[in-house]
């Protein structure tokens, strides 16, 4: 019987990136410099997780769901995509500003990369005072008032800013003009696609002294132009019980802060789960065995373990992913 599986994080070194996963989550990324990006549960070609816990230790997640298809994924999920892996887990840290980005829908990374879209959110994790978050316009543009400013160097004029808090929750759909700050730690979740459309990187150079490539006229086929009235998504957490934090088609996330032992079965979903623990730790009691799960680890159920109990160790918060 398949288990609660945990893999190795792949760390990414990038020009904007933090040494925060380190002391907060013990992510030990030496040699590189900083740690930007740790990709802990990646099905991106090239970038394959591998497993590091049990008798699947070794074995890449593509690897896996070859061999064990729907009781590893669910039915549903490996009809829909195969041996790819649908989502992709990622720990930000940012020591300055991301470039202003936005990323393309389903049918036009397909069309032009031969790739999904990438629909994405973020859960802040940690955040200094004064960090901001950009996502979304502050009012509705048209291209030529957005190219202006955009040549104008005031893109940020017209842009949603927002101080960004520890609990805070974005969603990002594909199309939406968005950027981390500097000073922000936060759990990525989002669809398996590399695909990024840089619009501004603050006009600062490489450690080569070369200024990163922008794609102002692929941004410009995808950008979401319209302001909407919410950006940061609302939730009220529930003491020992799962909250929504939001659904797509894509993935579905929730959040469940507890201090009590719950048992939980899945028995309702047609798909593996995800856990991100991001506070406290708890034991994984399941059909075989305990898996310890702390601050930081990432852990994939198979979709054919249905039945299991967590256990805290005083409080602890996790996010939970799977597609509905």
């Amino acid at each position: 019987m398949l288990y609660p599986l945990k893999f190795k994080p792949i760390f990414k070194h990038r020009i904007w990136g933090g040494t925060r996963l380190k002391d907060l989550y013990g992510k030990d990324f030496d040699p590189l410099p900083n740690c930007a990006e740790s990709w802990e549960l990646s099905g991106v070609n090239e970038n394959l997780s591998v497993v590091e816990n049990g008798f699947l230790a070794g074995n890449n997640i593509s690897e896996l769901i070859e061999i064990y298809m729907g009781d590893l994924v669910g039915d549903k999920v490996f009809e829909k995509y195969g041996t790819e892996f649908p989502l992709l887990i990622k720990l930000i840290d940012t020591n300055s500003f991301l470039s202003i980005q936005v990323h393309p829908d389903d049918v036009y990374a397909r069309k032009h990369h031969n790739t999904a879209g990438k629909t994405e959110m973020w859960v802040v994790l940690a955040a200094e005072p004064d960090a901001e978050i950009i996502t979304g316009f502050n009012r509705d543009v048209d291209k030529e008032t957005y190219l202006d400013h955009l040549s104008n160097k005031t893109l940020k004029e017209i842009l949603n800013v927002e101080k960004a808090q520890k609990g805070d929750v974005y969603y990002i759909p594909a199309g939406r003009i968005h950027a981390i700050g500097s000073g922000i730690t936060l759990l990525e979740i989002q669809q398996t696609s590399d695909v990024t459309y840089r619009v501004y990187d603050w006009d600062r150079k490489d450690e080569n002294g070369e200024y990163r490539q922008l794609h102002t006229d692929q941004a410009l086929e995808v950008l979401d132009f319209k302001k909407h009235d919410h950006y940061k998504s609302h939730y009220e957490p529930e003491e020992n019980k799962f909250v929504e934090l939001v659904k797509t088609p894509f993935f579905t996330t929730r959040m469940m802060e507890f201090t009590e032992e719950r048992e939980i079965d899945y028995a309702f979903v047609d798909s593996f789960v995800i856990y991100n623990c991001i506070e406290g730790n708890f034991m994984l009691n399941y059909p075989g065995g305990v898996e310890i799960v702390q601050a930081g680890n990432v852990v994939l159920l198979p979709a054919e373990l249905n039945s299991i109990t967590l256990t805290p160790q005083g409080k602890c918060k996790l996010v939970e992913s799977y597609i509905s």
